[in-house]
């Protein structure tokens, strides 16, 4: 009886059972706080530097620049590290979301404060700008720290291939709702408060609180599926580790993930330069106000919501590749058209917004569902899991191409005269050759970004059946292994 019993819980896979309601909610939260503070330093943080801080545009661009690079070349070390982390409590990831939590909050915090210099700022800006570079590159490691090992997790939870859109669906139901969430706290705090600059700070507090406490809920929410996955893989016998760089070899000669990364990076360069620079669009070249913004980035966000639900049922139907495609050719078309909107056309900007939206939500998608797939391509081609140095390097080239993007998009700013303004002063009506940048940047440079994912996701090899035949080719070896 008991030798019967034995044999039944050998046999019974959990890592091959559906995911519970409980443990995608909780998975999902995990991206709530990244999604919240990175929304909000997206949409806000450029507009922060010219218009509070009194950062001069380029500068400004320089800043985020030198963050996001530092956040790209700590992801693959930490991905490694998180691969190489051992504890019998936690697994390989929680352990390092557990112990970032709260400085990840914290140093987020501290990026949205002016510190006083000297009594005319003005004169000596450099002080206020190595402040926020050095706050901006911490403020990054401990990103990292948090999201990385998270990231890291789908494959981990469940290795089915539509139960992996499913998940990805919950975590980005998280994503976007924080991404509106700070945005309605947004509308609120700002509507509530005069001062600009006590403004950021009020909204900075709020959000590194629902932050600290998502991270929570996603590490003790999914710790014990986790536990069960490092059950398996700690029986599994592996090959030796090989040395990082070895890694990188293979990981780059993976050529499906070549592909994988192009996508990402086209498509988060596309969102990110569309968001960084729809707040000087909105005021700006439409003439709306400053507390209309919100608005308009919820039209694009709620729908972007609304849609991961139609796209992740759809997908299951139709691959993920077509899905991609439908959602993209809106987003283009609506690029195009924000480029030639005119003061006055508010209803044909919130239409735009909303076909930006549904665009918006494949790039949330497709390209995370499509990762753990090469995932399991690698392991079957060398018998080692490797999720953390691949979450790595795609989110450092994408963070590669989105610092350039920003930094671009800064000094185009100011060589086209874009005037910064100070805290406690009225915004300074821009010049025509700033308002045609801000236009270039909000229309053609998407497009093009868009479009070369759109490529480069028409030649992605990894198909639903190339999947169950890499999935039937584990299962095989790992059968014979345990034999």
């Amino acid at each position: 009886m008991n030798d019967s019993t034995t044999d039944g819980d050998a046999q019974r896979d959990p890592l091959k059972e559906k995911l519970d309601l409980k443990t995608k909610l909780a998975y999902g939260a995990g991206d709530l706080g990244p999604a919240i503070t990175a929304n909000i330093s997206v949409f806000f943080l450029l507009v922060f530097f010219t218009n509070v801080a009194g950062i001069p545009a380029g500068l400004a661009g320089s800043i985020l620049m030198i963050g996001k690079i530092w956040d790209g070349v700590n992801d693959p070390v930490v991905g490694f590290l998180t691969d190489k982390t051992k504890s019998r409590r936690w697994g390989r990831r929680l352990p390092w979301m557990f112990y970032g939590a709260i400085p990840f909050g914290i140093f987020f915090f501290l990026q949205w404060i002016v510190p006083r210099f000297s009594a005319n700022q003005s004169e000596n800006i450099w002080p206020l700008f190595w402040y926020y570079v050095a706050i901006g590159v911490i403020s990054q490691v401990f990103y990292t720290v948090v999201n990385l090992p998270y990231t890291a997790m789908t494959p981990e939870l469940t290795q089915d291939y539509d139960e992996r859109t499913s998940l990805n669906s919950f975590r980005f139901t998280f994503s976007i709702g924080g991404s509106i969430l700070s945005l309605i706290l947004t509308q609120i705090v700002f509507s509530q408060i005069s001062d600009r600059q006590q403004q950021y700070l009020v909204l900075a507090a709020i959000c590194t609180v629902i932050s600290i406490l998502g991270l929570y809920w996603c590490v003790f929410g999914v710790r014990d599926r986790i536990l069960a996955f490092e059950a398996k893989r700690i029986q599994t016998e592996e090959p030796a580790s090989l040395p990082f760089f070895e890694q990188l070899k293979i990981v780059f000669s993976n050529r499906p993930f070549l592909f994988v990364i192009g996508i990402y990076l086209c498509s988060w360069l596309g969102v990110q330069v569309t968001a960084s620079i729809i707040p000087y669009f909105v005021v700006n070249c439409m003439g709306l106000k400053e507390s209309d913004v919100p608005t308009v980035m919820i039209a694009v966000q709620g729908t972007a919501l609304v849609m991961l639900f139609v796209w992740g049922a759809l997908s299951k139907k139709v691959g993920k590749k077509v899905v991609y495609f439908l959602g993209m050719s809106l987003w283009i078309i609506a690029a195009a058209g924000l480029f030639f909107l005119q003061p006055g056309q508010i209803v044909l900007m919130y239409v735009m917004a909303v076909m930006a939206g549904i665009g918006v939500s494949t790039a949330y998608l497709i390209p995370w569902s499509m990762i753990p797939d090469v995932i399991e391509l690698d392991e079957l081609q060398t018998g080692q899991r490797r999720e953390g140095i691949f979450y790595g390097f795609m989110v450092l080239l994408q963070k590669f191409g989105l610092a350039f993007g920003l930094f671009l998009v800064g000094n185009a700013l100011q060589v086209s005269g874009f005037k910064e303004s100070v805290a406690g002063s009225p915004l300074p009506i821009q010049p025509e050759s700033a308002l045609f940048a801000i236009r270039i940047a909000v229309g053609p440079i998407p497009t093009v970004c868009l479009l070369f994912g759109l490529v480069l996701t028409y030649f992605y090899p990894i198909t639903r059946e190339m999947h169950a035949e890499i999935m039937l080719k584990l299962k095989e070896r790992q059968e014979k292994m345990e034999s």
